[in-house]
Formats: C-alpha cells, sequence, structure tokens
C-alpha cells in the first residue's frame, strides 16, 4: 500500500511539475499576430494592472496573459481571445492565463 501510495505521489508531483514548467516556456505569438495585437489592446482598456510586470521575465501582466490565451486556444481559433476568455467555454484557460501572469488575484 505505501509503494502504491508513493507511486501516486510521485506521479501527481511529476505532472505538476512538468505543468509549471510548460506555462513557462509558451511559444511566443509571432510578430504582428492580429489576435495577441487585439487582446492586449482589449487587456489594457479594459482591465486595471496590464502594464504592471508579471512573473514572466520581460512582460507584462498583459502580454503574458495574451500570450497565454494565444498559446491555450485551439489553433483554428480566430475570434478575440479576450472575449474568448471570458466565456464558459474559456473560463478554464482564463484561470489558467490570469495565474500565469499573475493578473486577477
Amino acid at each position: 500500500m505505501n509503494k502504491l501510495f508513493a507511486t501516486l505521489l510521485s506521479t501527481v508531483v511529476l505532472c505538476a511539475a512538468t505543468s509549471v514548467m510548460a506555462a513557462d516556456d509558451y511559444n511566443a505569438p509571432p510578430a504582428g499576430d492580429k489576435q495577441y495585437a487585439a487582446c492586449i489592446t482589449s487587456s489594457n482598456k479594459n482591465y486595471e494592472g496590464g502594464n504592471e510586470k508579471s512573473p514572466v521575465k520581460g512582460q507584462t501582466k498583459a502580454q503574458a496573459f495574451c500570450t497565454c490565451l494565444w498559446n491555450e486556444t485551439p489553433d483554428d481559433f480566430k475570434g478575440s481571445l479576450a472575449k474568448f476568455a471570458e466565456t464558459a467555454k474559456g473560463k478554464a484557460i482564463n484561470k489558467t492565463c490570469e495565474k500565469h501572469s499573475d493578473w486577477g488575484n
């Protein structure tokens, strides 16, 4: 029983560590990406604190948030990232990206 618990605990810790590392390794949106630029504009216009430093080196909270959204939405998504984050379907992604950017706490 203890061996099973230790294995389960090890798996959980490994998954948590992998999730944290993946969040720090988001791909940067391509230069000039319209969805990303619109997300930054919308986030800074509609929410406070977007220009504050985020835990992601070299990014503001809005930049880290929108980079996360850009990476977490499906590849074929064509709409507004900021609006998607406010939908029922985008709620989990929004929570992930708020945590990633240290925004919304």
